[in-house]
This record gives structure tokens, C-alpha cells and sequence, in this order.
């Protein structure tokens, strides 16, 4: 769990200072992610919704960059973002993508219009999303932790 926390400040930091999320953090988000849940048990799912998650993640991210690029004719997503989420969605499982997109979303509209009048530039110009990704991941895994006392009472 430690780890998950610091690999997430790590990337928001990195992204949120070089426009970069670097592969062999995200890819190994992801591997930490299925091998929490697949091999060793630890994790907050199961392994078919880690892989599930894993995939879908990404895809969700990819292709919704294509569909940018076919109407604007540029990149509106950095596949950085895509493998972060990817990374999450192992961790979580498919189930948690949309609030962590989401929190995702919202944090980052607001960001995004922070960082547009601090920096004073106009809409066109980019900022890092990834940030507001990994803000959704923590948030995510503060939900399960204070939710999971009450999971185990429903077993009763």
C-alpha cells in the first residue's frame, strides 16, 4: 500500500514537472497491481478484474485519444495517462475506472483552469493530466481503506 501511494506521488510529481510519465513507473504500477492481485492475494480484487481493469484502462484512455485525434487533427491524451490508469485499474480492478476517472475529471477541469490563469495561457495549450489520475488512484484506495472494515461486517 505504501508503495502504491509512493509510486503515485512519484508520477504526479514527475508529469506534473515534465509533461512525462515514465514507462517504467507506470509499467511497473501495473505489474505491482497484478502481481498484488494475481499471485500473491494482497490486493483490493480479484485477478480477472485486475487484468480486466489492466486492459480496460488503458483502452478506455487510447481510444478515446483516437477519437481526439480524427476530430481536432493532435493528440488530446499522452499514453502515459493511459498506462497510469492501466496501472490502476490492475490495482483496483476494473469496477473502481469510473471514479477514479471521474475525480479524475473534475480535479482536473479545476486544475486545468488554475493552471491555464497562473501560467496565462488559453485553452490550447496542455497541462498534465496524469496528476489528477493518481489524485483519483489515492482517493480511490483512502475509499477502500475506510470502506474496508464495513465490507467484512456484510459478511455477517
Amino acid at each position: 500500500m505504501i508503495v502504491l501511494v509512493v509510486l503515485l506521488v512519484a508520477l504526479a510529481w514527475i508529469d506534473f514537472k515534465t509533461f512525462q510519465l515514465p514507462d517504467p513507473l507506470t509499467i511497473s504500477l501495473a505489474a505491482y497491481g497484478l502481481i498484488a492481485n494475481g499471485i500473491l492475494g494482497l490486493g483490493w480484487t480479484d485477478t480477472p478484474s485486475a487484468l480486466i481493469g489492466c486492459v480496460s484502462g488503458y483502452l478506455s484512455l487510447y481510444l478515446l485519444n483516437l477519437a481526439y485525434i480524427k476530430i481536432k487533427k493532435m493528440h488530446g491524451i499522452g499514453m502515459g495517462d493511459a498506462k497510469l490508469l492501466a496501472g490502476l485499474g490492475a490495482c483496483f480492478g476494473w469496477q473502481s475506472l469510473p471514479y477514479i476517472l471521474i475525480i479524475a475529471s473534475i480535479t482536473g477541469l479545476l486544475g486545468g483552469y488554475i493552471w491555464l490563469k497562473v501560467h496565462q495561457q488559453d485553452s490550447s495549450h496542455v497541462f498534465p493530466f496524469g496528476p489528477f489520475i493518481a489524485l483519483g488512484g489515492i482517493i480511490t484506495l483512502i475509499w477502500l481503506i475506510l470502506n474496508a472494515p464495513l465490507n467484512h461486517l456484510s459478511m455477517y
